[in-house]
């Protein structure tokens, strides 16, 4: 499989050093494709490993991922050209966050709507799933923890992608968990701020979700 990262921050780093590690080929797309950070990771990567823009990025893949700060999401999306993610799965793994200096992240959106619904709404003929959004950059990919692997929840509208999606999950560690449509990171996006909070209050950010069943 051809996977295409679009951020090449700490999340999209760690998911695409996933991806090639489960020897999937990835191509890393940034604004500067030729930046160090890029070509840092690239050469960690070893032969299934690129880089590229955000454009070229799109082209690539047959699953792309969507790694950016939510502040940059919409612009990436442009830069990438919603044609070139057509009929694809779009793994939304950003949060729509309000940053400001001395304070807690805060949700832009919420209630009514959400950040992935924003992406299927940029993305209306790709296949949009959230998922990777509630959990550090270090437990992305085979997360191990005493009470066993954390779960991960996504939500979608299309069912095959879903599966898809639900299948990588389980490659990468997690215990998938799927709450229905797309509408439904409106609950999944308040999990990262939870999972931030916590660490801001014990100063440790070695904690994951688990949802206990009989």
């Amino acid at each position: 499989m051809r996977v295409g990262i679009l951020g090449s921050g700490d999340v999209g780093q760690a998911l695409g050093t996933a991806f090639a590690t489960l020897e999937h080929d990835v191509k890393m797309g940034s604004r500067d494709p030729k930046s160090e950070k890029v070509r840092g990771w690239v050469s960690k990567n070893g032969p299934r490993a690129s880089g590229g823009t955000f454009a070229e990025t799109a082209v690539f893949a047959d699953v792309a991922v969507l790694a950016t700060l939510g502040s940059g999401t919409e612009s990436a999306i442009k830069l990438a050209e919603p044609k070139s993610l057509a009929g694809k799965i779009v793994i939304d793994a950003t949060n729509p966050l309000v940053l400001k200096p001395g304070e807690p992240p805060a949700l832009a959106l919420g209630h009514n709507d959400s950040g992935g619904e924003q992406v299927q709404r940029w993305l209306p003929q790709s296949m949009v799933v959230k998922a990777f959004n509630m959990i550090g950059h270090a437990y992305m990919f085979r997360p191990q923890f005493p009470g066993g692997p954390p779960d991960m929840f996504y939500c979608g509208n299309d069912a095959g992608a879903k599966n898809r999606v639900g299948d990588i999950l389980t490659s990468f560690g997690f215990e998938a968990l799927d709450i229905g449509g797309i509408e439904g990171a409106r609950l999944l996006e308040p999990l990262c701020i939870l999972w931030v909070l916590y660490g801001l209050k014990t100063n440790g950010w070695n904690h994951a979700f688990k949802f206990l069943k009989r």
